[in-house]
């Protein structure tokens, strides 16, 4: 398995970048999309970046158009739809695809991860979620429909903190 890291990316404004500036932090990686009825946990996903965001943590986005083309906005629009319906200030990256072909590396690295059955690879739907650890460790897979609150997500957010100095 590689760095999760290592992996370039890049912000949704198109410029070069990978999640090493988030090193050290629990992550929640989502993909996301603007016209699904799943679309409503951005508030969700927002509420446990404003909670757990100064103690370690960050939502990071994904958008992603591969299921039923419901995310075909530009970055511009995509940014404009979180911000102000949402008011999302967790950071967006590129549109990507997760499955298939085409599928980012980043998401051949996730896809290895079982969700709590003991199913990996594909992903199923959007807003389906991956837990990293501060060590870069996958340590959790919540599909689409677990929402951001449910508790055995917030349980992990919380296990997945770094220690406080």
């Amino acid at each position: 398995m590689s760095d999760l890291y290592d992996v370039p990316i890049h912000t949704l404004q198109g410029k070069d970048s990978s999640l090493a500036p988030y090193k050290g932090k629990a992550l929640l990686l989502v993909n996301v999309a603007s016209k699904c009825g799943l679309t409503p946990q951005y508030a969700g996903l927002q509420k446990l970046q404003d909670t757990y965001g100064d103690k370690g943590f960050s939502v990071l986005g994904f958008p992603c158009n591969q299921f039923l083309e419901q995310e075909p906005g530009s970055p511009d629009e995509i940014a404009e739809f979180c911000s102000v319906n949402y008011g999302v200030t967790f950071p967006l990256f590129e549109k990507i695809d997760v499955n298939g072909p085409n599928r980012h590396p980043l998401y051949d690295e996730l896809t290895t991860k079982a969700d709590s059955e003991g199913a990996a690879g594909d992903i199923q739907w959007n807003f389906e979620k991956f837990l990293v650890s501060p060590a870069g460790e996958i340590v959790a897979r919540f599909r689409p429909g677990v929402e951001p609150e449910d508790k055995a997500l917030v349980d992990a957010v919380e296990g997945a903190l770094p220690a406080s100095g």
